[in-house]
């Protein structure tokens, strides 16, 4: 297995969890989003992944054929390794269970992230011509909007984690936003389920591990 990421990527964290809780080993190449423009543009990698964003996941396919199975996406790649190593969960069994973490992890994901991500914020400055100040403030608004509808469905599902008492999805996508929020100084005070559940799943190891901070790219 192959995870091309970066290490402030929130979508590359995700599945560096993943790969942690499972007890999972996979090669971690590096394409660096900022540097001579960012390498995801560059033609190598943009062949292997025409999105031009990470994570990039590569991995044997049902022939045994390597670097044939490529994946793209955070959420199916963290799926695929949910059904392909199914000794550890990530998603519940109970179809029920199962789509409520899937809605959880998906207001995150797909509500939330891709209207800060970098490829976001970069057009805001460089397409828009808005001033930092003005690029914070989009940032914020988004945050608080996304992480106000989550905190009240947390007070219905969460335990220690986002889904009860066990680590999901849900709290793959919930960490690594948290850590955006936190490095964009956004005020969590009105989340005090976001904020523990957060501190919840740091002090676990496989989250440790995944941490920006800890990646060997990290500057």
């Amino acid at each position: 297995m192959k995870l091309y990421g970066y290490w402030r990527s929130s979508a590359a964290y995700r599945v560096r969890i993943a790969l942690n809780y499972k007890g999972l080993k996979a090669e971690q190449l590096s394409v660096h989003l900022v540097k001579d423009g960012g390498e995801q543009h560059k033609a190598d990698y943009a062949k292997l992944n025409p999105q031009e964003l990470v994570p990039a996941f590569i991995d044997t396919d049902a022939e045994g054929n390597e670097d044939k199975f490529i994946l793209s996406q955070s959420l199916a790649i963290v799926e695929y390794l949910d059904e392909k190593y199914p000794e550890v969960k990530l998603v519940p069994d109970s179809m029920y269970d199962r789509a409520l973490v899937r809605s959880l992890a998906m207001s995150i994901a797909c509500e939330v992230h891709p209207l800060n991500n970098l490829k976001v914020l970069q057009y805001l400055a460089k397409g828009l011509n808005l001033d930092d100040d003005a690029k914070s403030a989009w940032y914020h608004h988004w945050i608080h909007e996304g992480f106000a509808a989550l905190e009240k469905q947390l007070v219905k599902y969460s335990g220690r984690y986002c889904f009860g008492d066990s680590v999901t999805l849900a709290d793959l996508c919930l960490v690594p936003q948290v850590y955006n929020a936190n490095r964009f100084k956004v005020d969590l005070g009105a989340y005090p389920n976001i904020v523990r559940i957060t501190q919840n799943c740091n002090q676990l190891d496989a989250f440790i591990d995944a941490s920006p901070e800890n990646q060997a790219d990290a500057s």
